[in-house]
């Protein structure tokens, strides 16, 4: 797929062969349109298969992200209405980058964490260098119930990543073992995403609480993907227990799928061009590759509800 400007040039050309009788202009526009519709009546066919795997949202608990957050959520159609930010021909990849020095471990687990978002979305996932948090523009605080420094994501977004993104980069994702914070009334946040600038953060600090080393997986591809997820003007979902519902605590990102629910799977098919089952495939390969034998089997029990009914 090709993307570019038209010039003026071109506008007097197509002008002209519209003005001498060419229904040809009119046509394409049609015919345009009749397979955009018909990609979206696909996916929400394939969208309506998979639903059955996933609970609706309840009533949050006390401490629970909609109990302190007001949200309408966000449909499939909603997102289309929005315009939404999507890879282009130019711009096809996701970028990785480590901000901080980490162990041997965490590196295996982050590129683990790499190749999830690869197959989670369908698009190249490629490592840039490391960078550190010493820049002096950075605000660095110290939490007042843990004494633990942390850093506010928003001046990395912001001093970091917007100043670093590659011409060809869909996003711009980075990661820290640093503790971070959103603003002086947060405590603490998992991580944080611009809709409109295609950069953010997520820390894997306090994953790693309380839990055996899958599980610490586990919080970890919810987070990174969650956040990717906003980069490509993806909202919160209110709608059912899904990847991208807001977390407050470790305790709601545990009851988190590592999965989109029906509406927002079909957000992805959509930015990323690719078809529920072979989305599912890749992710079962992932799965086998990492040992997530449970995870395998949900991935492929919904590939069999998609694959049902075709010829």
């Amino acid at each position: 797929m090709k993307f570019g400007l038209i010039s003026s040039e071109s506008i007097l050309i197509i002008a002209l062969m519209t003005g001498c009788g060419g229904g040809s202009l009119v046509n394409t526009e049609t015919t345009s349109r009749k397979n955009t519709d018909s990609k979206i009546e696909q996916i929400q066919t394939n969208a309506a298969k998979i639903a059955p795997f996933f609970r609706p949202m309840g009533r949050p608990a006390r401490h629970d992200w909609l109990a302190s957050h007001t949200e309408p959520g966000q449909s499939f159609a909603e997102f289309l209405d929005l315009s939404p930010s999507k890879p282009t021909a130019e711009r096809q990849t996701i970028y990785a980058m480590p901000l901080g020095t980490f162990s041997a471990e965490d590196r295996k687990l982050i590129q683990m964490t790499v190749e999830f978002l690869a197959a989670f979305y369908d698009l190249p996932v490629k490592h840039m260098k490391a960078r550190t948090l010493k820049d002096p523009a950075l605000r660095p605080r110290r939490n007042r119930f843990t004494n633990q420094t942390q850093f506010k994501t928003g001046d990395v977004i912001e001093y970091i990543l917007k100043p670093s993104i590659p011409k060809d980069a869909a996003a711009l994702i980075a990661f820290t073992k640093e503790d971070l914070y959103m603003d002086q009334n947060t405590n603490f946040v998992f991580g944080e995403a611009s809709f409109d600038s295609r950069v953010g953060v997520w820390s894997l600090s306090r994953l790693d609480d309380n839990t055996d080393s899958q599980n610490f997986l586990l919080r970890t591809l919810k987070i990174a993907a969650h956040e990717t997820g906003h980069m490509f003007s993806m909202r919160h979902c209110t709608k059912y227990e899904c990847l991208m519902s807001g977390t407050n605590h470790l305790a709601e990102t545990d009851r988190r799928p590592v999965d989109t629910c029906p509406e927002c799977t079909a957000k992805i098919s959509w930015l990323s061009d690719v078809s529920f089952d072979d989305r599912y495939r890749r992710l079962i390969e992932f799965c086998k590759k990492t040992g997530l034998t449970e995870i395998e089997k949900e991935f492929a029990a919904k590939l069999k509800a998609v694959e049902a009914g075709k010829l």
